[in-house]
């Protein structure tokens, strides 16, 4: 049997999905977005999961599309019509997006090598991004005469702004992890060393914490990109009507009345 494109491992209440396909820097082929899609939804549903990591195997995170899978190579014939890439962002990574940020606990990506394309924005997507020191992004969609995806034209200007979004997708240069954490890009940039510790220090500690509170935040802030100012308050109103009434509200209160840690369990 062939090695599985996407390894599942849990511990305590962190599930670490680590792409497998360390020879091809882990670049997408169609059964790896079904093996991934699966992993998702499996801890998505699985209540001893409350964060989940998503990393590669190898020297990268993930080299975005692999140009050789059939569902985007262009064709061997002469005449033959050419694959239909937006078909393949219809099937697999408008899906893998949403189901991301979708997610009914935070996501960290930790990016421990290159990071490109639909790989990099991938990455973007996750709540937290924790990459090593010698770890890159880079959009390389215009080297093949392509715009970014996989939600990369919806989280660079945001991420960075318009100036610096429209250098990174039309330049298409690498962007040293030390250089993306100063650009807003990345949240944090650490030793190659201390990536793996670093990443496990803050999964636990984001699974001890109120999960639909964390859940409710993303929500609420991806929401309130496109509101205005009351709308926006509003938004947290009806937020809080529901997280108010929850076992976690209940029992943050009652542990902060008594100077106690709280322990959290709903999600």
């Amino acid at each position: 049997m062939s090695d599985p494109l996407v390894l599942v491992a849990q511990q305590g209440a962190v599930c670490t999905l680590t792409l497998n396909r360390p020879k091809s820097l882990n670049s997408f082929t169609g059964a790896m977005h079904d093996e991934l899609a699966a992993a998702l939804d499996a801890a998505a549903v699985d209540a001893n999961v409350r964060c989940v990591v998503i990393t590669g195997a190898g020297r990268g995170f993930c080299a975005g599309q692999d140009l050789a899978d059939p569902s985007v190579a262009p064709p061997t014939e002469p005449g033959a019509p050419p694959a239909d890439i937006g078909a393949a962002i219809e099937r697999y990574y408008k899906p893998l997006a949403l189901r991301v940020r979708a997610m009914p606990v935070p996501v960290i990506a930790a990016v421990n090598g290159v990071a490109a394309g639909a790989g990099a924005n991938l990455a973007l997507g996750c709540d937290f991004v924790v990459a090593a020191r010698s770890a890159s992004f880079i959009q390389a969609f215009a080297k093949i005469g392509l715009l970014p995806d996989c939600g990369g034209t919806w989280l660079l200007p945001r991420l960075v702004g318009r100036a610096n979004a429209m250098a990174l997708a039309m330049l298409g240069d690498k962007l040293p992890a030390e250089q993306a954490q100063r650009l807003g890009l990345i949240w944090k940039c650490v030793d190659d060393a201390a990536l793996a510790d670093e990443v496990s220090t803050l999964a636990a500690r984001l699974a001890a914490m109120p999960t639909k509170a964390l859940v409710a935040t993303r929500e609420a802030m991806d929401v309130a990109m496109s509101l205005g100012y009351a709308d926006a308050l509003g938004a947290e109103a009806r937020h809080q009507s529901r997280l108010g009434s929850s076992h976690d509200y209940l029992e943050g209160v009652a542990a902060f009345m008594g100077k106690r840690a709280p322990v959290f369990s709903d999600r």
